[in-house]
């Protein structure tokens, strides 16, 4: 997160919802129906720094850009909490560790104007971001920066394993690498045969909703954010709805029977 400068409640935010525009602009008429992306980000929690009226702790940077910080673990937003009260109490006093939804941040942007836009900086899980690139050295790729998504694929073509959930296939993209190389080997147990074309993509959690606002592709509707376990456990401590389990239960397979989602800008 860029360096704190100074506190500001000059952008106040309707309740906890808050707003990135590091996608930039968009087309309207090629994005998928609003309630659709809202649909697909609305139970991913992630924990923003700010006050009892949603407020955000923001900083001022060069050219008087407005900057503030989600965090995709509620550790290292508490973390950094910590931090800030011993090094600026005064500010800390008038701040907390606040749950909003992905869906939230996407709905603020809707309502944004260039005049007075403030950038949000995704703070992705350092272990998470370590195994993304471990993962894509092996393949003599670079890690590109952003919240790293694990997506599984399988076979000759490289399609998204897909599970299958109330009668509806969804492809999983995984915060965490672990839950994601279960489902893998649940499936290569499956499909022997197939071991070898196994492997995990990362995509950038910015990239699939860049996507998701730029492209009205149906098959973007079956992509399943699927939070880490903390996060998870987080849901279950705090909601009466049952929060998902580490890994999907039921057997993936590959995306053979619908189009996959197109490749997510990188």
């Amino acid at each position: 997160m860029k360096s704190l400068i100074r506190w500001t409640a000059t952008l106040g935010l309707v309740g906890t919802t808050m707003l990135t525009s590091l996608l930039g602009s968009y087309s309207k008429a090629l994005a998928l129906p609003e309630e659709q992306i809202v649909k697909t980000l609305q139970f991913v929690p992630v924990f923003a720094i700010a006050d009892d009226q949603g407020v955000p702790l923001i900083a001022v940077g060069e050219k008087e850009q407005k900057f503030t910080g989600v965090f995709i673990s509620r550790q290292d937003a508490q973390n950094f909490f910590e931090r800030l009260k011993k090094e600026n109490p005064e500010v800390a006093s008038k701040v907390k560790v606040q749950p909003v939804s992905l869906a939230q941040v996407y709905k603020m942007q809707a309502s944004q104007t260039d005049q007075n836009r403030l950038i949000v900086d995704f703070v992705p899980k350092e272990s998470e971001v370590e195994s993304a690139k471990k993962l894509l050295s092996e393949r003599g790729q670079q890690y590109q920066g952003g919240v790293p998504l694990f997506v599984p694929k399988a076979g000759k073509e490289s399609n998204f394993l897909v599970i299958s959930r109330n009668n509806q296939d969804l492809i999983p993209f995984f915060f965490e690498k672990a839950a994601a190389l279960q489902m893998v080997e649940q499936y290569k147990k499956a499909n022997p045969a197939e071991a070898t074309t196994v492997k995990i993509d990362v995509i950038p959690l910015e990239s699939v909703i860049a996507t998701l606002q730029q492209s009205n592709d149906e098959a973007l509707t079956k992509i399943l954010l699927y939070p880490s376990q903390e996060t998870i456990d987080f849901i279950r401590a705090n909601s009466n709805q049952n929060a998902p389990n580490q890994a999907p239960a039921n057997q993936p397979r590959p995306n053979n029977n619908t189009n996959n989602p197109p490749a997510p800008n990188r």
